[in-house]
């Protein structure tokens, strides 16, 4: 300590004085502590009376000099990753995403026509044929994609800025929802939703991909405007059940995409047949053939019917979806899948 009370450092004082010596052990001939500095720039200030104080302890006698230089102070704050900023101003009409070839709405008029579970099984359905998948779910006040697709994870941003996704079922996956905690809800107004849309789209590193599958909200509201405003679509996908009142609401949405000049590339009647489990029985319980109907009337691509089945829920709620699987229903988003892949649509 005596040595070390004679090693001057910048700023007036000594080692000792200065309290900056911590940890000392003397094992024979070895000599060991810590010189604890307050901050980076201290530690690098202190570099040379570090080496002066090394030098004396040997002319004093010790054979090794073993010296760790520490510097304490406020650790740096992780990176903030804020969602829900107001939008920034874009020139120039819609833009496309750096690395995605295409980009799908898929839309309805009307909640609880399956729009959210069509998404995924298609994302899922096109990926196992081959593309390179991404899915958004863009349902900010309701977003359901992480239950659907089994994630929970909450994405990594290392610089505060960029938002690393997460895959699932080989699908390149993205939703608000897994940047809130479980059961929070989002109460925003307008501006704050338009903004978290712009975040994710633009700041998700999304990679080089074929086809980015976007769940849309239910209805014709801010999220669907600032969509097909601001972003280049291939186009959007209707799906509705068939019924009159889901039909009422999806020519809204119809309607909607033709004032903002976004093609529509096909309609998709969901839950079209149910057959009981027990007898085979066939039944149409919300109706049958009135999407179809809808899409010969207006001249637009019919792409299919998918079925209503337990089996398709059940798949959902587990975090895998029935496209992933083998079986009927997977099956009938495979041939989906397929009619996009084969119209040059994904």
């Amino acid at each position: 300590m005596n040595i070390l009370a004679g090693v001057a450092v910048p700023g007036g004082g000594d080692l000792v004085s200065r309290d900056l010596i911590r940890a000392l052990a003397v094992d024979g001939d070895t000599v060991r502590f810590v010189i604890e500095a307050a901050d980076p720039d201290q530690a690098r200030a202190l570099a040379p009376a570090q080496a002066e104080a090394e030098a004396k302890l040997r002319q004093a006698g010790a054979a090794s000099v073993q010296v760790v230089m520490t510097a304490h102070g406020p650790a740096p704050k992780p990176p903030s990753l804020k969602i829900g900023q107001h939008p920034t101003p874009q020139q120039g009409g819609p833009q496309r995403i750096s690395g995605i070839d295409r980009i799908i709405a898929i839309a309805s008029g009307k909640g609880g026509v399956g729009k959210s579970t069509v998404a995924s099984n298609l994302a899922v359905a096109l990926a196992r044929q081959g593309r390179r998948v991404g899915l958004l779910d863009a349902d900010i006040y309701g977003p359901s994609q992480p239950k659907m697709m089994g994630v929970s994870k909450r994405p990594a941003s290392p610089d505060g800025k960029i938002i690393e996704p997460l895959v699932a079922h080989g699908v390149t996956m993205m939703s608000i929802g897994l940047m809130l905690k479980e059961n929070e809800a989002v109460v925003w107004r307008g501006p704050m939703i338009m903004g978290a849309l712009q975040q994710l789209l633009g700041q998700v590193a999304w990679g080089k991909l074929d086809i980015l599958i976007i769940d849309l909200p239910p209805g014709t509201g801010d999220i669907q405007l600032t969509l097909c405003q601001r972003t280049h679509l291939t186009g959007a996908i209707v799906v509705s059940t068939p019924q009159d009142v889901a039909l009422l609401d999806a020519r809204k949405a119809l309607d909607m995409f033709d004032k903002l000049k976004t093609p529509v590339l096909g309609l998709i009647e969901n839950m079209s047949t149910y057959i009981c489990p027990n007898c085979g029985h066939e039944a149409h319980i919300f109706g049958h053939g009135g999407v179809a109907a809808e899409a010969a009337k207006l001249d637009l691509p019919f792409l299919g019917e998918l079925p209503l089945a337990l089996e398709v829920r059940v798949a959902g709620d587990s975090g895998t979806p029935i496209a992933a699987g083998e079986g009927a229903h997977a099956a009938a988003y495979a041939s989906l899948a397929r009619r996009l892949i084969d119209g040059g649509m994904a």
